[in-house]
């Protein structure tokens, strides 16, 4: 798991942001396009992609892409 190919895959998660604006240091929640759905999909992803539940405190918890990647990360196995 890297954090480059994390950020695609939260990227993707999003309709009509452009993925070249989100990077490991983007402060997502700030984000027009962040809503619940948007947290619920990214939970979704991280559960099929990585076979991580991440909740949604781990979300109110982080601030930057690279905080969920880091939360992620812990707990790969």
């Amino acid at each position: 798991m890297d954090i480059s190919a994390f950020v695609k895959n939260f990227a993707l998660q999003f309709d009509e942001t452009d993925p070249e604006l989100i990077s490991a240091d983007t402060e997502f929640k700030n984000l027009d396009e962040w809503s619940s759905l948007t947290a619920l999909s990214v939970i979704s992803m991280v559960d099929e992609e990585y076979d991580v539940t991440l909740t949604g405190n781990d979300i109110k918890s982080s601030d930057k892409v690279i905080d969920l990647y880091g939360v992620i990360k812990s707990r790969v196995k």
